[in-house]
C-alpha cells in the first residue's frame, strides 16, 4: 500500500499545472488532501522521512493550487 500511496503522490507532483481549469484545480487539491491524509497515517507509524519529504513536497504544491483558486485580494 505504500508504495502504491508513493507512485500516485510522485504522479501528482510532477503533474503540469498551468492551463487548468478552476474545476480541474479544485479537483488537484482534494486529491491533495487526501494523499496527504494517506500518507500522513503511514507516517505515524514509521517515522519515514521520505515520506515526510513527500508530504511537504504535495502540501507545497496543493498551496499553490489554493492561492489560484481563491485569487489575488481587491484592493
Amino acid at each position: 500500500m505504500t508504495h502504491e500511496l508513493l507512485e500516485q503522490a510522485e504522479e501528482f507532483e510532477k503533474r503540469p499545472m498551468s492551463h487548468m481549469s478552476t474545476s480541474d484545480r479544485v479537483k488537484a487539491s482534494r486529491e491533495a488532501k487526501s494523499l496527504i491524509l494517506s500518507i500522513n497515517e503511514i507516517y505515524k507509524k514509521t517515522k519515514d522521512s521520505k515520506l515526510m519529504e513527500t508530504m511537504k513536497n504535495i502540501t507545497a504544491k496543493k498551496r499553490k493550487i489554493e492561492k489560484r483558486l481563491k485569487g489575488s485580494p481587491l484592493v
